[in-house]
């Protein structure tokens, strides 16, 4: 499995997940790049992704929605604060109210860095989300983010392998 760490410190308010890849870190960075092949690994296997809008650029948006097992459609967003391709972008990563893609303000919004750095063996990617408050964090904790954040990084293996 890819995830060979996970982080969690309520006291600077992030979550770090650590995972390695066997491939080129611009073969990692193109998943990103391409929402066809984010699709297949954003969210945990049993939620698929769907991207509407994909603008991987400062000031871009990403905007898409998860499918659950019943059919139901949970909405979400990205707004692109930074990109040095392939090796890192930066977003805020928000929880949408509806097909709109508005908002929800009654969850929280986390400020994401996403950086790929070339190894011995391929790329350590270090996803890291830092949360304006450590109560905001404790909720997408107890929405289980760190169980589908992993399951939805710990797909990528396969990605790369096709």
């Amino acid at each position: 499995m890819p995830v060979t760490d996970v982080t969690q410190d309520l006291d600077s308010r992030t979550l770090t997940i650590t995972a390695d890849f066997a491939a080129p870190v611009e073969r990692v960075w193109a998943i990103y790049d391409d929402p066809r092949q984010l699709e297949r690994v954003w969210g945990p296997p049993t939620y698929p992704a769907t991207f509407v809008d994909h603008d991987l650029r400062p000031g871009g948006r990403m905007n898409y929605f998860m499918t659950s097992p019943e059919g139901e459609k949970y909405y979400a967003y990205w707004d692109v604060t930074a990109v040095s391709a392939p090796t890192e972008f930066r977003f805020d990563d928000g929880f949408a109210l509806d097909e709109s893609f508005s908002a929800n303000t009654a969850l929280p919004v986390s400020a994401c860095h996403y950086s790929f750095a070339a190894t011995d063996g391929g790329t350590r990617a270090t996803f890291v989300s830092t949360y304006a408050t450590a109560e905001a964090m404790e909720q997408v904790l107890a929405m289980g983010v760190v169980e589908g954040s992993s399951l939805a990084i710990n797909q990528i293996d396969d990605l790369l392998a096709a």
